[in-house]
């Protein structure tokens, strides 16, 4: 192609990568009137980005390493992004149990501090340095609208009832919850109904600099092969994104990535309450204990270096045994493997920063950008889910001088998809749909709602009757919510509907969901033909 009509047929930036942070730059980018172009080489959120512990949260235990500046800024995106998402984020209270016995993690600057201060402490955390680190927790990022820290009498609050009878004494403080895989589908819908091309299930198995540009080489899932011109390439392969570099970019970097695999448990309901617990391990370890989709409760995280491929982690019989015993040290009646119904994994892509241990690498991010020789390339290294707006709007700060027709930021607090309602109008919204289709039970609304937010009339659209919807797969999934799935989601098998875009596959046997693999199958070879025919 002629250097005019490659100039003419590029866009200003290509990104790789369906995570958070690629989906967030390119939401970004395209409100600001840039075109944009991203591949995904499976589903969105197919990796780290579905596997996380599902919190908004400042990161409490990180102030022990001082990093005063990744709490702060996730501190106020707390609130900014809850703001965006009442559907999919809301505020949970965290009970943190009190017991003399709790260590820090030896090699944490807080301890080795304390240690030299006060060197019969012993490595234990008291109780007074618990609350001043909730004190700046609650201050530090100017916290308006979730409530502050409190203290808790394990004796008589509810909250003490399921733990053991040791526990006299308790913190409760506020962070929120996130659906962390519907996260990053809005994010690209966002993208997308901004302007961008979402591609899924497209490798990237080529990048090179040609003059002012980057030609980049797509196979989809079918074997062809595409070549896309842009000004500037982002690199947000997260667990890839060093393989990105010297691989499919190949080019010589001396930085990288730490793969760590955080584990999570799902077992039968603990406890009846709807608070969460961060519990403190001995060996100076946290884990949670949360509620998780009102019949179960989700415990993680581990913290163990990654070897082999991203795709690979699974919470092994070791992590298991671990996060069960770590939790029976707190709760009345033992956790046992019987309980465990579903385990996750994921690799945290975070920035090789030369710490001794898996729980002490940093958290934070690192953009490198490389435009020495050309076209600019941002490698994107490290984040937490908290901060993938602020991480996006930092991505865009590094390539204005490339691209300098790009607009002004524009994300705090804009609404995503569905999310066009108050911080507390939740329930007033499941009152309104409930009321619009009565023929849903509470549950079913408050399902879709969670899901959908304001966009489950959408996607209910003239019903009158269940029966209007279509065929029922079970837990309420009908034939109306899977084709919208596949039409406003990018969903294309049973697993992308059942266990990122949702949590079905918890209550959905191995019967149901082959059905639902076999409608979602005709469905896409039906809209094959019919782009065929058109």
């Amino acid at each position: 192609m002629p250097t005019d009509q490659r100039r003419d047929a590029a866009v200003d930036i290509f990104v790789i990568g369906g995570g958070i942070n690629g989906c967030g730059i390119a939401r970004d980018a395209a409100g600001r009137g840039l075109s944009v172009t991203l591949a995904e080489m499976n589903d969105l959120a197919s990796a780290t980005s579905s596997a996380s512990t599902k919190l908004f949260h400042g990161g409490l235990r990180y102030l022990e390493y001082f990093e005063v500046r990744l709490v702060r800024e996730a501190l106020i995106e707390r609130e900014t992004l809850l703001a965006a998402m009442p559907h999919i984020s809301w505020p949970m209270r965290f009970v943190l149990p009190f017991h003399r016995d709790m260590r820090f993690e030896s090699e944490t600057p807080t301890s080795k501090l304390l240690s030299a201060i006060m060197p019969w402490m012993k490595g234990r955390r008291p109780a007074w340095l618990i609350r001043l680190g909730l004190f700046i927790y609650d201050n530090l990022g100017g916290r308006k609208v979730l409530p502050a820290t409190r203290t808790l009498d394990l004796t008589s609050d509810p909250a003490g009832a399921p733990l053991q009878d040791r526990f006299a004494k308790a913190f409760e403080y506020s962070d929120c919850w996130v659906e962390d895989s519907r996260l990053v589908v809005l994010n690209a819908r966002d993208a997308e109904d901004k302007g961008a091309r979402i591609m899924t299930r497209s490798r990237v198995i080529s990048a090179e600099r040609d003059g002012e540009l980057w030609a980049v080489t797509t196979r989809n899932e079918q074997g062809a092969t595409e070549v896309h011109y842009a000004r500037a390439l982002v690199n947000a392969g997260g667990p890839w994104v060093e393989d990105v570099v010297r691989n499919t970019v190949r080019l010589n970097t001396s930085e990288g990535v730490r793969l760590v695999r955080g584990s999570h448990i799902v077992t039968k309901r603990l406890y009846d309450h709807d608070k969460c617990y961060f519990f403190q391990g001995e060996d100076g370890r946290i884990i949670f204990a949360i509620p998780y989709e009102t019949d179960f409760t989700l415990i993680g995280t581990t913290d163990q270096e990654h070897d082999g491929a991203p795709h690979d982690a699974v919470c092994t019989p070791e992590e298991q045994d671990y996060l069960t015993a770590f939790a029976s040290r707190y709760f009345k009646r033992p956790v046992t493997r019987d309980d465990i119904v579903w385990t996750y994994s994921g690799v945290r892509p975070l920035y090789d920063d030369g710490a001794k241990s898996a729980t002490a690498a940093t958290r934070d991010y690192v953009l490198s950008l490389d435009d020495s020789a050309g076209a600019p390339l941002l490698n994107v290294f490290g984040g937490k889910i908290t901060t993938y707006r602020r991480l996006a709007e930092g991505a865009l700060a590094k390539l204005k001088p490339h691209l300098s027709q790009m607009g002004e930021p524009w994300t705090a607090r804009a609404p995503l998809p569905g999310g066009d309602f108050p911080v507390d109008g939740f329930d007033d919204l499941v009152a309104q749909v409930s009321g619009d289709y009565p023929f849903l039970d509470d549950s079913w609304a408050r399902r879709l709602v969670r899901a959908y937010g304001t966009d489950a009339r959408k996607l209910l659209g003239d019903a009158r009757s269940d029966e209007d919807l279509g065929s029922d797969f079970g837990a309420t999934l009908t034939e109306a919510e899977i084709c919208w799935l596949i039409d406003r989601e990018y969903a294309r098998t049973a697993d992308d509907v059942v266990w990122r875009r949702s949590k079905l596959g918890l209550r959905l046997d191995a019967q149901q969901q082959a059905a639902i693999d076999a409608f979602m199958r005709a469905q896409h070879v039906m809209g094959n033909n019919n782009a065929a025919a058109e």
